[in-house]
């Protein structure tokens, strides 16, 4: 028996939908409030903490606290796994690097001019 798979040809577009309108006067009205400012690197406190919590005991190296856009995020995640040499991932506006990598990417961080504090021991 096949499983009902959706269409991956969905909304894609970012549009609500609205194919056709009628309305002369109707116009197509982008937001801008989920773009967000860079903010300086300075001006950043970023934690480092270790976290094993749903990983199967497994040590990931957490950065969170980062201010900016999205996509400024994801470039310094991957400069962190590069640096570092493992995989890792962006969640939820936090880093996640696989192992025990906080004091490489400690000096990482410092070097780009982040305020760095560690959490946890």
């Amino acid at each position: 028996m096949g499983k009902n798979k959706r269409s991956s040809k969905g909304n894609q577009s970012g549009h609500d939908g609205l194919v056709y309108s009628s309305d002369t006067t109707w116009k197509l009205e982008v937001s801008s409030d989920h773009e967000q400012e860079a903010v300086d690197a300075t001006k950043q406190t970023l934690y480092v903490s270790l976290n094993r919590k749903q990983r199967a005991g497994k040590p990931v190296t957490f950065i969170e606290g980062f201010q900016g856009p999205a996509m400024d995020l994801l470039v310094l995640g991957k400069q962190l796994k590069k640096e570092c040499g493992v995989g890792g991932a962006v969640k939820e506006g936090c880093v996640l690097i696989q192992g025990d990598h906080r004091d490489r990417v400690v000096l990482s961080l410092e070097k780009q001019g982040f305020r760095v504090k560690r959490k946890g021991g």
